[in-house]
């Protein structure tokens, strides 16, 4: 290639813009790229959402809190909450409730004792299943910010790969090794691994931060439903007295 030819090249390379260089690259450059977008995108509506949500839920539960240490009974507050609790831990107040009753029902239909530890033991199983099944709606996409975070530097690093080997082999074409001529190829190639980047820190950042408040909104149900087992179980056993002082 000629000085002439080569000086076109770099002019020509020095007026595109990064926008006219992602263009300009091929098929699968274009793929990956679109690709990384869609995945940042999604991952950031899925951020959204779950900020969203944690707030909506931590709100719910500091109301249901209030209410339910307000000294109020415990079922005027069942019957309120209904078959429709708003928050996870209302979700397990109903779920202990609701076996608390239909054994309740069950004694008085058999006119048999049933015993208390056997109780209480069905009711933190139910409170354990409704606090897993409302953790698991929360965890719900939160695999796809992981899988973003790991998986797309890796792809943004392939496309960077296959770009810097088709500028080496237009390179290898034209017969020269100007910087100028070699410059678009590698900026294009490199163009995949800032999308990579930017779709894997935020959801690698966002991930942690969700993830911890999870897990700190997992912690405060387990105390909550420790708490609330102590509560029945000295229902339980004030119930058993006064069935044995009635015996008597």
């Amino acid at each position: 290639m000629d000085t002439q030819t080569v000086n076109q090249v770099a002019e020509a390379a020095a007026q595109m813009s990064m926008w006219d260089l992602v263009w300009a690259s091929d098929m699968i450059t274009k793929l990956v790229m679109i690709g990384l977008i869609a995945a940042s995108v999604w991952s950031w509506a899925i951020i959204f959402e779950k900020w969203g949500t944690l707030r909506q839920v931590k709100s719910q539960t500091n109301r249901f809190e209030e209410k339910f240490w307000s000294g109020g009974s415990l079922d005027r507050l069942y019957d309120n909450i209904g078959n429709k609790p708003n928050s996870p831990m209302a979700a397990m107040f109903v779920a202990a409730m609701r076996e608390w009753k239909r054994t309740n029902i069950l004694k008085s239909k058999t006119d048999r004792g049933l015993r208390g530890v056997s109780l209480q033991q069905r009711i933190e199983k139910a409170m354990t299943v409704s606090m897993e099944k409302e953790l698991d709606a929360l965890d719900t996409r939160m695999g796809f910010l992981a899988s973003t975070g790991s998986v797309a530097p890796l792809v943004g690093l392939f496309g960077t790969v296959w770009g810097i080997i088709n500028s080496f082999n237009a390179i290898g074409a034209t017969q020269s090794n100007s910087l100028a001529a070699m410059a678009p190829g590698i900026a294009e190639a490199l163009f995949t691994t800032a999308f990579g980047l930017i779709a894997a820190i935020p959801a690698v950042l966002a991930y942690n931060k969700i993830t911890s408040d999870i897990d700190r909104f997992a912690k405060k149900l387990e105390n909550f439903m420790a708490e609330f087992s102590s509560i029945l179980s000295r229902e339980i056993d004030d119930t058993a007295i006064k069935a044995e002082m009635a015996g008597e």
